[in-house]
């Protein structure tokens, strides 16, 4: 008892020289022996110590684990984001892909179609080349006709004036006077009336007499024309001539008239000179419509003949004093052609 006691007391002794500092002594550090030693309030204020280190050990655990939880949340939802975001591209790759071969099937189809397209280009550009040369061949084919039927109207209308170039047409005779004499004696008499020197000619011969057209026609005012065909030109030249000098023919006391028996197409031709050499006439250019239909006057003391109107305008264009006396009925001449054409 005095030695514990006495160690007692030296404990005390050094406690009192030596101040033990709490915070500075760590709890691993008290030995067994110290624990027993160590008075109640030491003990509870190293029990408080304890659980309070313990609380802020489950405090330290509990948030570990929050932690541990939420950070296995994140990893989840990033794992469900990383499999969706992976369909999601595959799914955009299948439409992509998909996109992609219909876009090259549709360039392939673009690709056939512009081919097909510049070969039917082709062949078009073919054809209407084709159709161009054979519009020109038309054309000149046409044109071939028309101045072969040109040639054959002139022909006809040779042929026509050649026929009717012996023929004298006697117009105003009444129908059915003929039936006394025939057409014939009609003639006969009117040479005898108008010409009594020709009626003994014995060089008029008649070939043919009729009336013209053929076909008497009811609603007709007038009557119908008579044609006496010579046997020669200069037959009928001479009966022309002295009907020209005569001028007034008549039969049984009423007029007729006796002029050179011409085609229709004559007839307008020489119709188309009138004008023209009524002004000539005016000028005093001694104007004559030559058979079958030629213009002929006297220009500066010389003798000129024209068988058509562009030959006429070509002439007077190099003259200065015959285009300013023709210059109006040339234009007018002009001006009634074009509407005939605008017409057709």
């Amino acid at each position: 008892m005095p030695n514990k006691r006495r160690n007692r007391g030296n404990k005390n002794k050094e406690d009192t020289t030596t101040p033990r500092n709490d915070k500075d002594t760590p709890i691993q550090d008290y030995e067994d022996d110290e624990l027993e030693e160590m008075q109640e309030a030491d003990l509870k204020k190293l029990i408080r110590t304890l659980r309070s280190s313990q609380k802020q050990i489950l405090e330290l655990q509990k948030s570990l684990m929050d932690k541990v939880e939420h950070l296995s949340h994140e990893n989840e939802i990033l794992r469900r984001n990383q499999n969706e975001m992976k369909q999601l591209v595959e799914h955009e790759t299948v439409i992509v892909m998909r996109n992609h071969n219909e876009m090259k099937n549709s360039t392939d189809q673009m690709t056939n179609t512009l081919e097909s397209l510049k070969n039917r280009m082709g062949e078009a550009e073919e054809r209407i080349s084709d159709l161009e040369d054979r519009e020109q061949e038309n054309i000149q084919s046409n044109q071939r006709k028309e101045e072969e039927v040109r040639n054959l109207k002139n022909i006809v209308g040779n042929l026509q004036g050649t026929i009717k170039k012996p023929n004298i047409r006697v117009l105003g005779v009444p129908e059915g006077m003929e039936r006394e004499k025939g057409l014939e004696g009609i003639f006969s008499e009117i040479l005898a009336e108008n010409f009594p020197g020709l009626e003994k000619d014995r060089d008029i011969l008649v070939q043919e007499a009729h009336r013209t057209p053929s076909k008497h026609d009811q609603k007709r005012s007038s009557p119908r024309h008579i044609t006496i065909k010579l046997t020669t030109v200069k037959q009928k030249e001479k009966i022309l001539k002295y009907a020209r000098e005569k001028c007034q023919i008549t039969l049984r006391g009423s007029p007729i008239r006796l002029t050179a028996d011409f085609s229709s197409e004559t007839l307008q031709a020489r119709r188309e000179w009138r004008d023209i050499a009524q002004v000539l006439r005016e000028k005093n250019c001694q104007p004559r419509i030559l058979y079958p239909a030629k213009l002929s006057f006297v220009n500066e003391g010389e003798i000129k003949t024209f068988h058509s109107k562009q030959k006429l305008k070509e002439f007077v264009a190099t003259h200065p004093a015959l285009q300013k006396m023709l210059k109006d009925v040339l234009h007018t001449e002009t001006q009634k052609h074009s509407h005939q054409y605008e017409r057709k």
